[in-house]
C-alpha cells in the first residue's frame, strides 16, 4: 500500500503570511511620516503683493457686469414663466368676460329699444352725467397741481420719438423744466405708495375709492388712486374666485418747488448733481429718461448730446403744459433712441 503523499509540505505557511503584510504596511507608515515630515519643514514662500494692472481692473469690471447680466437673466426668466401662468389664467377670464360683455351689450341694445322716447332720453342723460363727473374729477388734479406749485403747471402725456424702441428695462428718471434739470426717485415713491397702500387698503372695504399721498422724497411727492373691483358673480361662478380686489387708477408726481434742480449748463459740468446720479448707472444697461416741457427743449437737445456720448439710451418725453407727470396702469411706455 503506498503512503499519502503530504501536499503541504512546501507551501508557505499562514504565519508567513501575515508576517509580509505587516512588514509592508510597517513600510508604508514610515513613508507617511517621512513625507509628513519634510512637508512640515520645508519653507514657505511668501506671495508677493502685486499691484493690479489696467487688464486685470477691466477683467474685473467685466466679471461685475457679466455676474449683472446672469441676475438679469434669471429675473426675466422668472418673469417670463408668471407672465405665463398669469396669461393662462387671464386667458379663460378674458374668454368668459367677452362672452359676458356681448351677452350685456345685446341685452343693452335690447333694453334701449323698447324704450319710449322719454326713456331713452334718460338713458342719454345718464351716460352724459356720468362723463361730465370724469371731467369734474380731472380738472380738480389741474386745480390741486396750480395751487400746489404756485406756477403754471405741466402734466405728462408721452409723444414718443418716431425712430424709437419701446424700453422694457431698467430706468432712470429726470424733469427738465425751466431749463433746469433733476433726477426723479420714481422706483423708491413708487415703493413707499406700495406700502403705504398696503396698511391702507382696508378703506376700500367702507369705500369704493381711495387717494392718498407719499413723500415727498427728493422734491416730490406722488399722489395715487386705488379703487376697488368687484367680481361678478357670474365672473365668480366660471373663474372659482370671487369677493373683491384693490386696483390702481393714477398716479400724479407732485413737485414741491418750481425751481427743483440745478440748470442744464451746470448740470452738464463734471461734479454736478446730474453727473453723480449718472454715476450710479452703467451705460448700455440703463435708458435715461427725460420728462421734458416746451421751455427746456432746447436744454434737452443739449443734455441728450452728452448722453449720448456717454453711452446712454435716451427716452424724451415731451409734456403739454397744465399737468403734473402722472401715470397709468393703461399708460404708454418710453421710446428710447
Amino acid at each position: 500500500m503506498p503512503r499519502p503523499t503530504r501536499q503541504d509540505a512546501d507551501a508557505p505557511s499562514h504565519d508567513s503570511f501575515l508576517d509580509i503584510v505587516a512588514n509592508m504596511v510597517g513600510i508604508l507608515i514610515i513613508l507617511v511620516m517621512v513625507v509628513g515630515i519634510r512637508a512640515k519643514n520645508a519653507p514657505v514662500l511668501a506671495s508677493l503683493p502685486r499691484r493690479a494692472g489696467p487688464a486685470e481692473l477691466e477683467l474685473e469690471q467685466q466679471k461685475v457686469i457679466e455676474e449683472s447680466t446672469r441676475e438679469d437673466v434669471f429675473k426675466a426668466a422668472n418673469e417670463i414663466r408668471r407672465l405665463q401662468n398669469v396669461a393662462i389664467l387671464q386667458g379663460g377670464q378674458r374668454d368668459a368676460l367677452a362672452t359676458m360683455l356681448a351677452a350685456a351689450e345685446h341685452q343693452l341694445q335690447s333694453g334701449r329699444q323698447q324704450m319710449d322716447t322719454g326713456a331713452q332720453e334718460t338713458f342719454d342723460l345718464r351716460q352724459r352725467v356720468s362723463e361730465s363727473k370724469l371731467k369734474l374729477e380731472q380738472l380738480r388734479d389741474q386745480r390741486l397741481w396750480a395751487e400746489t406749485t404756485r406756477s403754471e403747471a405741466t402734466v405728462v402725456e408721452s409723444y414718443p420719438t418716431p425712430l424709437s424702441r419701446t424700453v422694457d428695462g431698467r430706468q432712470a428718471h429726470y424733469q427738465l423744466r425751466g431749463g433746469r434739470i433733476v433726477p426723479i426717485p420714481l422706483d423708491e415713491l413708487v415703493d413707499r405708495f406700495k406700502e403705504n397702500a398696503q396698511r391702507q387698503k382696508y378703506r376700500l372695504l367702507e369705500s369704493p375709492e381711495l387717494t392718498d399721498t407719499v413723500g415727498p422724497l427728493g422734491g416730490f411727492r406722488l399722489r395715487y388712486t386705488m379703487v376697488r373691483q368687484d367680481i361678478s358673480p357670474e365672473t365668480a361662478m366660471i373663474t372659482g374666485r370671487g369677493g373683491s380686489y384693490a386696483e390702481l387708477r393714477r398716479w400724479t408726481l407732485i413737485p414741491v418747488s418750481g425751481q427743483l434742480g440745478e440748470p442744464a449748463e451746470t448740470a452738464l459740468a463734471e461734479g454736478s448733481e446730474f453727473r453723480r446720479s449718472l454715476s450710479k448707472r452703467l451705460p448700455g444697461r440703463n435708458t435715461i429718461t427725460i420728462w421734458t416741457y416746451p421751455d427746456s427743449f432746447a436744454e434737452f437737445r443739449q443734455i441728450k448730446k452728452d448722453l449720448y456720448s456717454m453711452g446712454y439710451s435716451v427716452a424724451a418725453r415731451p409734456l403739454p403744459h397744465g399737468v403734473p407727470i402722472s401715470g397709468s396702469p393703461e399708460g404708454s411706455k418710453s421710446a428710447a433712441e
